[in-house]
């Protein structure tokens, strides 16, 4: 927790509580109001939002309307965190109670000052902890609901767990719940090829993950389209398949443009019996006289029985006379005709056929005949209404993607400024009443997170006069959920503060827990941490590194620069990967005027001369500095880094600390 005093609010229509409480807080660490009812801190909690906790007497929420007033409480005041305070253990009530969202219940009896403080301490950090996550899941069914590719969850069996409107648009349907619906058998209902879905799943069992996965699919109004799958498999702890969750491309547009091309080739080598149209001709009596093969094949019949045949010999009587009206004019004009006919076959879709008539002649220049060509071009027709209609959402979309940008902005804005809150700003005195310039030790920092919000974090603990804890982590990746990681990192640290005297201990801790809770978030992140314990009084330094960057201790008596390594001189994994890892404790020592460095990867994942620099680059240039003080060889390295960078700013979150020792030890 921070040096900000926390403001509860005790719920109780007697003084049983709050004479006790009065005790067990300490006033400089809590400031602790009462109300004598529910209704009336309610009201109180609403009219003062510095009120973080709410204490409340479990005879009174039960004279006051039991679970139903404490729903109303809860729903009036979000932010709230609530204990419930009881006379007696009573396992069904604290279940319960749990279960209708309040962060803890304690019984009077079994209260300490320690359990009290911890309780408090823990629900606040669990409600900010929730509300992080609720804006970060927001943020996420923003891009899920808006964005233009589809997205999916499936079942192993072949069932649609989620899927996005972008999804169901790209399959025709008029929303994900219809979708899933009316698709409940995706290998017989939604493939066009039999046993596609087969070799599907056959490839995420051998590969857990597929790429372009290319196949025709049935849309909701039977046309026929293409798409491209990315997938990829989640699976459960003992490796059993979860779900598949995967983006969906429509391109069919790609596909036609491959066949055409294919078409293409096709006709610069081919005659007219392998054209792609349909193509006839017709003589004077409206006889067939020609017809390619496509002609053939769409009328389901042989040549031989197509010539010497009339139209009315194969279509409707209506379509028939509608034929015959234009040949007469083309025949009588000896001008070509070229349209569009909109046909309406009784057994599928509306179709468009695009035709061309040309008159023939013979060596005289008479009028022989007529020759045609037409060509299906409905999908033409539905790609350009789809493009229309694409262009349309787009303008849309944009404007909407613009307002959620905007509101992403303002979020981060105000992630960045909790997570500066968080670290450091003022440093603690040894002895605790010393002035700061009159410290035995000096704290130093600089943090320059990459992002909005960044993901390293350190804290620096006052353990007792002479003994200082710091810490320093590095999570993995960058962003909001990096963030969100040190936030819990911090709430771990503050929780096991009891094991901080032992540094291996407390990554040891540290790493159980957070392995815990990744494994329920089912989040692939691990941390690098390094913590020690600094002794004033004998100069000891007792240290633990769980696959953190070595620190460096800048010795200014004799000039050099050592590099802090484990005593077994093995490295050991990082917190978050295995739950079982024992991390142990090292051992060094400072001298007078020492100063202890501690810093992350960022500082050197920095391309220079074509070569990333490296610690053993840090190192030197420190070195170089040795003479000056701590706050200008970081400023002066910091400076030196952003000229590498011409300009485009650090490619990693970048955090340093130092710790120097003002007076030689006892």
């Amino acid at each position: 927790m921070n040096q900000k005093s926390i403001h509860v609010l005790l719920l109780e229509s007697d003084t049983r509580y709050s004479l006790l409480l009065e005790t067990l807080l300490p006033d400089d660490r809590f400031l602790l109001s009462k109300e004598p009812s529910i209704t009336l801190g309610m009201a109180r909690i609403e009219a003062d939002p510095q009120i973080a906790v709410a204490l409340l007497d479990e005879t009174l929420l039960a004279r006051e309307g039991g679970m139903k007033i404490f729903s109303q409480l809860q729903n009036a005041v979000p932010r709230l965190a609530t204990i419930i305070m009881a006379e007696r253990e009573d396992s069904e009530n604290a279940l319960n109670a749990v279960h209708e969202g309040v962060q803890d219940y304690l019984v009077m009896p079994e209260l300490t000052r320690h359990l009290l403080i911890r309780s408090i301490q823990y629900a606040v950090e669990r409600k900010r902890s929730e509300a992080a996550l609720l804006e970060a899941e927001e943020k996420y069914r923003g891009i899920f609901e808006n964005i233009v590719e589809g997205i999916f969850q499936t079942s192993a069996d072949g069932k649609y767990i989620s899927a996005n409107p972008a999804l169901a648009r790209i399959y025709g349907y008029d929303s994900p719940e219809e979708m899933k619906q009316r698709l409940t058998n995706i290998a017989q209902d939604l493939y066009v090829q039999r046993g596609r879905r087969k070799e599907f799943i056959s490839l995420m069992e051998r590969h857990d993950i597929v790429k372009d996965f290319q196949s025709e699919i049935y849309r909701k109004d039977g046309s026929i389209i293409w798409i491209s799958e990315n997938v990829r498999a989640v699976r459960d702890t003992s490796g059993k398949i979860l779900f598949y969750e995967g983006t969906v491309e429509d391109i069919t547009d790609r596909k036609r443009s491959e066949q055409q091309l294919r078409n293409s080739e096709a006709l610069y080598h081919s005659l007219v019996e392998n054209l792609p149209q349909n193509i006839f001709r017709k003589n004077l009596a409206e006889q067939f006289t020609f017809a390619n093969k496509r002609f053939c094949d769409m009328l389901g019949k042989p040549l031989e029985e197509i010539l010497g045949k009339t139209d009315f010999d194969f279509f409707p009587p209506e379509l028939a006379r509608k034929y015959q009206k234009d040949d007469h004019l083309i025949m009588q004009t000896g001008r070509m005709l070229e349209t569009i006919e909109e046909n309406h076959p009784q057994s599928g879709e509306k179709l468009y056929v695009n035709v061309v008539k040309t008159p023939l002649y013979d060596a005289t220049g008479e009028i022989i005949g007529l020759q045609g060509i037409f060509w299906d071009i409905t999908e033409k027709i539905r790609t350009e209404e789809k493009i229309r209609k694409a262009t349309q959402d787009l303008a849309e979309s944009q404007e909407k993607l613009s307002a959620k940008n905007k509101e992403m902005e303002d979020d981060l804005r105000m992630a960045r400024e909790i997570q500066q809150a968080i670290i450091p700003q003022q440093y603690p005195s040894f002895p605790k009443h010393a002035a700061p310039e009159e410290s035995t030790l000096q704290f130093f920092h600089r943090y320059i997170p990459t992002g909005a919000v960044g993901g390293d974090f350190f804290n620096i603990l006052a353990l007792s006069d002479t003994k200082a804890g710091v810490f320093i982590c590095d999570v993995m990746g960058h962003g909001v959920r990096s963030a969100l990681v040190t936030a819990i990192l911090r709430a771990l640290v503050e929780e096991l503060t009891r094991f901080a005297s032992d540094p291996g201990e407390l990554l040891t801790h540290i790493n159980r827990d957070l392995r815990a809770i990744l494994q329920q978030s089912g989040t692939p992140l691990y941390t690098t941490a390094f913590y020690m314990v600094v002794d004033v009084e004998t100069g000891q330094i007792h240290y633990a590194n769980a696959g953190h960057p070595k620190p460096l201790i800048a010795r200014r008596a004799s000039g050099m620069v050592d590099v802090l390594k484990n005593d077994s001189g093995k490295s050991n994994p990082a917190l978050g990967l295995m739950a079982s890892t024992v991390y142990p404790t090292s051992t060094s020592h400072l001298d007078n005027e020492d100063l202890i460095i501690l810093f992350t990867d960022g500082l050197y994942d920095v391309e220079y001369n074509a070569d990333m620099l490296s610690p053993e680059w840090f190192q030197s240039e420190v070195k170089k500095r040795i003479d000056l003080p701590a706050g200008a060889i970081f400023d002066e390295i910091l400076e030196q880094l952003k000229g590498y960078c011409n300009g485009s700013g650090f490619s990693d979150d970048v955090c340093i600390v130092g710790m120097e020792l003002k007076s030689k030890p006892n």
